[in-house]
């Protein structure tokens, strides 16, 4: 029995080594599908590692208010496309932070407003991102350090100060070699002095912390935006492992504050770094699973290449088949030897598709990272496992049914064949 296995496993590869041409051509469509395979979860994995990395620098112990369409859940389509068609939300105040940072496990708040203006000095100008946040941001964002001067003070936001922090970005495109510190620069016709000037950061989940205006919250409202209402609300607790339960605390408290007992009436979400990390990671998952759907399709693809060579490698050697019957090979040898031939080629198919994602992703991060972005691209074990069952399957799957045709070849009809 095993010797006639080994015979069938010598004869698979001598047809295979003979017909070199025919074996790289059906080679191809293999390769494309496992590299295919390989890049895709060696990127999806490295974009997600890389975007909960960027989110738990945050810290574990941040609960983040933002506003939302009542009647819609907070990471719905209907929640992001209302507010994105202009739908704005105006009840979310800073006295609600005041309100929650009573609750016994808050231990600050910020809240949060955004805008867009050109930031001019002398005759330097740059667009830039205004961040309005109360003075408290500094020590809930540890990321965000300073390499000159100091952030504003709570006395600086109550009296609408004309101050502002300015990240590495701006600090170069307005004062170049300068000094940055004391120097006034304009914002929609304002004077604003620098007192401060943050580290580089880079970006983080593809927004450049180094291009940001910092300024006292209610000047940006009173003076710039003409609002009286945040976006969000960031919080820090004092106790992570009570996290889940003081969010609940802050929907609470923010129902009474809004007067929305009835959960569509709610114009506000309430969630946790842990909660959005999990969010993202069921995201990507998803996003994985349609990816490997769609190149699936390329391995699907070589396999009808290699069922299409299996069947004129059986019409060429009908008389060898025939030959082999008549001297004694069994229907099983016949099937195991055309049967080998297909998984043989699906199997160094996916040894060179994994040489060549491994080398791709090698070469993805490379270049990711010379574009300032921090990401890795793993070729991670389930990966490798993955692409090899994927190929073992589609030899399995697209060669036996040719090999099962030629086992079932008459022996008499097969030498009359020649």
């Amino acid at each position: 029995m095993f010797k006639q296995f080994f015979l069938s496993i010598k004869l698979a590869l001598r047809s295979l080594t003979i017909n070199k041409g025919r074996t790289v051509l059906t080679l191809g469509g293999i390769v494309i599908g496992i590299l295919s395979v390989i890049v895709v979860t060696s990127s999806g994995q490295g974009v997600k590692e890389y975007i909960l990395g960027q989110v738990g620098s945050f810290g574990n112990d941040i609960i983040q208010v933002e506003t939302k369409v009542p009647a819609t859940d907070k990471t719905s389509s209907a929640n992001a496309t209302g507010q994105a068609q202009g739908i704005q939300i105006t009840t979310l105040k800073i006295a609600d932070g005041e309100a929650l940072k009573k609750i016994p496990n808050i231990d600050k708040f910020a809240p949060i407003d955004i805008g867009q203006s050109l930031a001019t000095y002398q005759d330097q100008n740059k667009q830039a991102m205004i961040f309005g946040t109360g003075p408290d941001y500094a020590l809930i964002d540890g990321a965000n350090k300073l390499a000159q001067g100091s952030f504003y003070s709570q006395g600086d936001d109550n009296g609408l100060a004309q101050v502002v922090v300015i990240g590495s970005d701006i600090k170069d495109a307005l004062f170049g070699n300068q000094e940055a510190l004391g120097q006034t620069i304009k914002i929609k016709g304002l004077n604003f002095r620098v007192i401060g000037v943050l580290q580089k950061r880079g970006a983080v989940t593809f927004f450049n912390y180094d291009e940001l205006i910092y300024m006292p919250v209610q000047t940006l409202q009173k003076k710039i935006l003409g609002i009286d209402y945040v976006r969000m609300i960031m919080l820090k607790v004092k106790d992570a492992n009570l996290i889940d339960v003081t969010a609940a605390d802050v929907a609470d408290v923010l129902k009474r504050q809004h007067k929305t007992p009835k959960p569509e009436q709610e114009d506000f979400s309430v969630s946790t770094i842990q909660e959005a990390q999990k969010i993202i990671g069921d995201v990507f998952g998803t996003i994985n699973i349609l990816l490997l759907a769609l190149t699936s399709i390329s391995l699907v693809v070589g396999g009808v290449g290699i069922m299409n060579v299996m069947y004129v490698s059986v019409v060429e050697r009908t008389f060898e088949i025939g030959l082999r019957k008549a001297v004694g090979a069994t229907a099983a040898d016949i099937r195991n030897q055309f049967l080998l031939e297909a998984i043989f080629i699906t199997l160094l198919g996916g040894v060179v598709g994994i040489l060549l994602g491994y080398l791709i992703s090698l070469l993805l991060s490379y270049v990711i990272s010379n574009a300032g972005f921090n990401i890795n691209f793993p070729v991670t074990l389930s990966s490798i496992l993955l692409a090899t069952g994927f190929s073992m399957a589609t030899g399995i799957i697209f060669g036996f049914y040719p090999a099962y045709k030629a086992s079932q070849l008459s022996p008499m009809e097969a030498l009359r064949k020649e």
